[in-house]
């Protein structure tokens, strides 16, 4: 009996293993850190960008200082650790983006939409943002304070007021 009890356990656990092995998927996905993927990262910039589709695209340690990219698509897009100092961002459409630890300073933000973005740890110093929509938009309350100093105007697509985006008291 013990003879057939050993052939029996080693004949299960052999079907477990053929099992297991038949039903794992043949190839293993790893997440990687954004500096790794690089596959919507967005290789050349250029001065002028002026209304170009960069929706989801991936702007990692990028230096945008001065570049036009009013009335652009960028929905969704990750600028991480980027430079946009003096950067035209014009009626541009930033709605989800994820802007941790990028420099605004002294951009034209006018009429542009900041719905749902994620901008922790970005500064935003002498920025322009008359008509920009900052609606659910999450920064850093200092940030967000200085913001209200100069906000002003009603952003041309949304219909929402700076101030109000912002969440500016009276």
């Amino acid at each position: 009996m013990t003879g057939l009890f050993r052939r029996c356990f080693a004949v299960l656990v052999g079907l477990l293993i053929v099992c297991a092995q038949v039903s794992a998927p043949s190839r293993v996905f790893a997440i990687t850190a954004p500096e790794l993927r690089g596959q919507f990262a967005v290789k050349e910039i250029t001065a002028d960008m002026h209304g170009l589709d960069l929706k989801e695209k991936e702007f990692l340690k990028a230096d945008l200082r001065d570049v036009d990219l009013s009335g652009t698509d960028l929905r969704g897009a990750v600028i991480n650790t980027s430079q946009l100092q003096g950067a035209d961002l014009r009626d541009a459409d930033l709605e989800d983006v994820v802007a941790f630890a990028s420099r605004f300073d002294e951009a034209d933000l006018r009429g542009a939409n900041f719905t749902n973005a994620m901008m922790m740890q970005s500064r935003f110093t002498n920025a322009v943002i008359e008509g920009a929509d900052f609606t659910n938009a999450v920064m850093d309350l200092p940030q967000q304070r200085a913001l209200c100093a100069s906000a002003s105007g009603v952003n041309s697509r949304s219909g929402v007021d700076t101030r109000e985006s912002l969440g500016c008291r009276p």
